[in-house]
């Protein structure tokens, strides 16, 4: 069973076109390349961020910011209407070989946007190293057995993406081979109980909620 530590650096910063977080969050990261997905480049030079690149089929950007964004921002336009932004985001940075990526402005606007997000972050967190964060918490895909070192009493959410069977160690409400599934249970707001929480995943995948691990990324070792 190998074990989640926060000890990496990322490689870039994506923001999507939702809620995003204060600029202060931009300039701690402001050494790394910042990808808007196409109309979260508003969002962004609204409060002063500059973002390096800009993908997406620009149909969420005004004309006037992509104005003001010229000469600063790499446009990477890509029409493919099968893929939505934020699979194209992380296909260029992919491209780039930016592996440990972190990802603001997962949900905000419509539900269904939301929802679709989480599907490509699953699909891709197999091949990249992904980190949600919103409001101090991380969400991290999970495939494989894991073991975690958490802060005392520290909350934790295992939510089945779309089902799991889970045996856990060190929460306040243990699992034992028990299934979970997206409209049946999830395992939301337990509490972690030991100095190290163990999960095994006998089969599916889920989302692990964590506190945030702020600047950095997460490694298995």
């Amino acid at each position: 069973m190998n074990t989640l530590r926060f000890t990496a650096s990322f490689d870039a910063l994506i923001c999507l076109n939702g809620s995003i977080p204060e600029s202060d969050l931009f300039e701690h990261f402001a050494e790394l390349p910042l990808i808007a997905a196409d109309g979260a480049a508003t969002a962004l030079v609204a409060n002063g961020i500059v973002p390096e690149f800009i993908v997406g089929d620009l149909d969420s950007i005004d004309a006037e910011t992509l104005q003001r964004l010229e000469g600063l921002a790499d446009v990477i336009v890509e029409p493919d209407q099968d893929m939505n932004d934020f699979e194209k985001t992380l296909r260029f940075a992919e491209g780039q070989l930016w592996k440990r990526l972190l990802i603001v402005g997962m949900h905000g606007g419509d539900l269904e946007h939301t929802l679709n997000n989480w599907s490509v972050m699953m699909r891709f967190g197999r091949t990249l190293s992904l980190t949600a964060l919103d409001r101090g918490r991380y969400a991290v895909p999970l495939y494989a057995s894991t073991a975690f070192p958490p802060v005392n009493d520290e909350l934790i959410s295992l939510i089945p993406q779309p089902h799991a069977h889970l045996t856990t160690e060190g929460l306040q409400w243990p699992l034992s081979n028990e299934a979970l599934s997206l409209g049946g249970r999830e395992g939301a707001r337990n509490k972690a109980a030991a100095d190290l929480v163990q999960i095994t995943v006998h089969d599916g995948s889920l989302l692990f909620f964590c506190d945030a691990r702020l600047p950095f990324a997460p490694e298995f070792d």
